[in-house]
Parts: structure tokens; C-alpha cells; sequence
């Protein structure tokens, strides 16, 4: 009878582990390679994967990350994506999950490291790795300390007390990046907490070690399980590079130059063409990402048109052309904050801020750099000479300066000698004159009349 429940017993045990192996080697598992810095090109990779992951049923995510950090932006948007995601995701730092990349991989249900590896020193830093003002640590402390807490708390009976303990404490989190805060035993005021593999797992920022992916594998009972590791196309990471703010910037002052080199030319050519084309590179990746909205782009477009309309059918600058470039400014700005339906007080101030900086500063070095190439080349160069009028105009030619008795000419008819628009010149019995539209667009040849004359200006309207 003893022998028979053995072998009983041994028969379930085997039945068991086959059962085990086979789950094991049917469990799917997609790794994403985190190991450059964190931009909007690592976060679009990881929409991808986590879409890709989806939609292939995945048991586990795993992003092997090795990172020095970020921009805090896509890291916060990446940290998000990690949080709600139905999937399990596991983090392997293989050696750095530092600054943006330790708030990753905080974000993560598990994580296993390397001996060597570090996690922390979250610290908010420019380009010139000097610290942020305080209001930009305070954002980043809060997402970290709230990313701490999302991974909840064990409850623990001592007695007749009930003690709960953070899975991962939110005060650890908030100590790597702000060097003011102290904890007793861990980390002294004055210094950024990081993390050693062996100090995170004794703090509960680490489940164990792992040197390569297998073991972690073997860690969490899939050795078996087949990888699919995903790789972003083309066209991902086009669109990451596009929009990189550094190129969006560059794009802002090109539709910028275009729009004000083709105001400076007759007709429509190249420069309309530049900026058209930097508009479509501008508000496309925006768009398919779900950033950009129709209204936004709306915005944009009539904004141009109210400043052409400005420019071209009215003498001077007034609420038309003001507002055309309120409406413009809004819609480059709006297109990078996000898509919220309308609902405006979802909008993070920070983002509207550092969206309207970028659009406004641009602008500015767009304009500027426009003014300087203008006076310096031109109407010095071949190209300047195709969109500008530069010829000498010589008295012998039958050109005049400026008269005092331009009145005389009130009533009389001419001939449109260039473009007017609004500003340009009339020809009358041979002799050029500076004129001004006083409605609207005129076309080089066409009849004018004078109606008015005023600080040595002619004014004129179609005949």
C-alpha cells in the first residue's frame, strides 16, 4: 500500500513539472530595448511594443534598460504607460537606470539588476548638468514619490497592531532626487541617493540579481519562455526624430523664414515651398501620435491667413494681422501639449509654458536671423537678385526723387509698374513713382488712379 501511494505521488509530481515546462515553454515574452537617452523616440518605441505586445497576447514585458536619463517629459509618459498597463512589465538594468531611467524602471512591477548596475540620482539637470530651480525638483519628486506609491503596501499583524509597509518606499524614491532630504541610516543631507544592486534589493528597489536576460527569466519561472524582442520601423523613428523639440525648433523658424522671404519676393516660390513643407514636418508626426488635433491645426492655418489678409488687403498692422499671429502662435504651441478634447483645465501649465517658449523663441531668432540675411545678402547674391528688385534708378533714365508737388497728380491715371502689395511702383507719362494700394492686391500692369497724396506718398486704387 506504501508503495503504491509513492508511486502515486511520484506520477503527480510528474505530471506537475511537465505541466510546468509546458506553460514555461509557451509563455511569450517581449523585451524592449531601453539603452539610449530618454526622448520622444524611446517613447514611441515603447507604444509600439506595448501595442505590439498586445496584440500578440504576451505573457511579460521586459525592458532591458541602460540609460543616463532624459528628457523628464517622455520619461513621465513612459512611466504612465508602464502603470497602466494590463501586461507585467519587468525592468533588467543591465547597467544604469539613472535620472529619467530610474523613474522608468520604479514604474515597473519587478526589477532585477547586475552586481555592477545603479539605480538612482533622479536629480533634474539642464544640457549643462548644473541642478534645475527648485519648482522643476518639486515636479520631479512628486511623479517619483507617486510612482513609489502606485505599487502599493503590504499589511503586516504584529500583535493586536497592524503595520503597513511600502513595497517600494515613496521617501527612497524622493530621496533620489532631491539632496535636502535625509533619511536616518540610508542617506545624509547634502547628497542624491543611488543605489548598489545589493542596496536595492536590501531596500525593496530591486527583486534580485539577474546577469543576462535568461536568469531573469529563471527568475520569474519562464526559462523557457520564447522572446520576441520588438524593433521599432523607419517610420517610428523618423517620427521620434522629428519630434525632438531641438528640430522642432529648427522647423518653427523655417516655416517663419519661408513665410517672411516669400512676403519679400514676387509670386510664389521657393520660400513658400520651405515653408510649407517645414509646416508639414512640423504638425505630421504631431498629428499621427494624437498630439496635434484639427482644431489646433486649424488655428495655425487661419492664422496665416489673417496675416496675409493683413499684409496684402489692408495698409498698415492692425487687429487682423494681431491676431493672425496670436492665432498662429497658439496653434504651434497647442500641437505640442497634447490633445485633452477641450478640456483645458487638464492642461499642465509647465507644458503650455515650455511649448510657448519654444514656439515664441523660434520665432524670434527666425525673424532676426530673416533681417540680417536680408540686409547682408539679399540683394547682393543671384538668388537675392531673382526675388528683388534691384536695379539703379538713374535720373537720366526718367526716374524722380521725391517731389513736393506730387499733388498735382491726385485724379490722374497710371500704370502699375511692379507689383503692389500694398507698397510698390507707378509709372506716369514715363516717370516712376512710389506708390500704395489703398485696397488690396495690385498686379504689375494694371490701370491706376491717384486718390490721395500725403508725407510724399501716392495713393492709388485699381481703375
Amino acid at each position: 500500500m506504501k508503495k503504491l501511494l509513492n508511486i502515486v505521488l511520484m506520477l503527480v509530481s510528474l505530471n506537475l513539472t511537465a505541466q510546468t515546462i509546458a506553460d514555461s515553454a509557451s509563455s511569450l515574452v517581449m523585451q524592449i530595448e531601453l539603452n539610449e537617452e530618454v526622448n520622444s523616440s524611446m517613447w514611441i518605441k515603447v507604444q509600439r511594443g506595448f501595442e505590439k505586445a498586445q496584440s500578440v497576447s504576451t505573457d511579460m514585458i521586459l525592458l532591458h534598460i541602460n540609460t543616463y536619463g532624459g528628457a523628464v517629459a517622455d520619461a513621465d509618459s513612459i512611466r504612465t504607460k508602464i502603470l497602466n498597463s494590463p501586461i507585467p512589465v519587468v525592468a533588467f538594468i543591465d547597467n544604469n537606470a539613472a535620472s529619467a531611467g530610474a523613474l522608468i524602471a520604479i514604474a515597473c512591477d519587478k526589477i532585477y539588476m547586475r552586481k555592477s548596475a545603479s539605480i538612482g540620482a533622479a536629480t533634474v539637470v539642464n544640457q549643462s548638468g548644473e541642478a534645475m530651480p527648485d519648482k522643476y525638483q518639486s515636479y520631479m519628486r512628486g511623479i517619483m514619490r507617486a510612482t513609489a506609491e502606485a505599487h502599493g503596501c503590504d499589511t503586516l499583524i504584529n500583535g493586536t497592531d497592524t503595520i503597513y509597509k511600502w513595497r517600494r518606499n515613496p521617501q527612497i524614491a524622493e530621496a533620489m532626487v532631491d539632496q535636502d532630504f535625509c533619511i536616518d541610516g540610508l542617506i545624509e543631507a547634502g547628497k542624491v541617493l543611488t543605489f548598489t544592486a545589493s542596496e536595492a534589493i536590501e531596500h525593496g528597489f530591486c527583486e534580485g540579481l539577474a546577469e543576462n536576460i535568461s536568469e531573469v527569466l529563471e527568475h520569474e519561472g519562464r526559462p523557457n519562455a520564447v522572446i520576441t524582442e520588438y524593433r521599432p520601423t523607419g517610420l517610428d523613428k523618423a517620427r521620434g526624430w522629428l519630434m525632438n523639440p531641438a528640430l522642432q525648433g529648427l522647423l518653427i523658424m523655417a516655416i517663419i523664414g519661408g513665410i517672411y522671404f516669400e512676403m519679400q519676393s514676387p509670386g510664389i516660390g521657393f520660400p513658400s515651398v520651405i515653408a510649407v513643407a517645414a509646416a508639414i514636418l512640423y504638425f505630421a508626426p504631431l498629428y499621427i501620435e494624437g498630439l496635434a488635433a484639427h482644431w489646433e491645426i486649424a488655428l495655425f492655418v487661419l492664422g496665416i491667413i489673417l496675416i496675409i489678409i493683413e499684409l496684402f488687403a489692408f495698409p498698415g498692422f492692425g487687429v487682423c494681422g494681431i491676431s493672425g499671429i496670436a492665432l498662429a502662435v497658439a496653434g504651434l504651441t497647442m500641437a505640442m501639449v497634447g490633445n485633452y478634447d477641450g478640456d483645458m483645465p487638464a492642461l499642465k501649465p509647465d507644458d503650455v509654458l515650455k511649448s510657448l517658449l519654444l514656439v515664441i523663441i523660434s520665432s524670434s531668432v527666425s525673424i532676426g536671423l530673416c533681417l540680417w540675411i536680408s540686409s547682408k545678402f539679399y540683394t547682393a547674391t543671384i538668388f537675392g537678385n531673382r526675388l528683388s528688385l534691384t536695379a539703379s534708378q538713374k535720373t537720366d533714365e526718367g526716374f524722380v526723387g521725391v517731389q513736393a508737388d506730387l499733388k498735382q497728380y491726385i485724379g490722374r491715371q497710371g500704370t502699375a509698374a511692379t507689383i503692389l502689395r500694398p507698397s510698390g511702383k507707378i509709372e506716369i507719362d514715363g516717370h516712376l513713382f512710389d506708390a500704395k494700394s489703398n485696397h488690396g492686391y495690385i498686379e504689375k500692369g494694371e490701370q491706376v488712379k491717384i486718390t490721395n497724396c500725403s508725407s510724399a506718398q501716392l495713393y492709388v486704387e485699381k481703375v
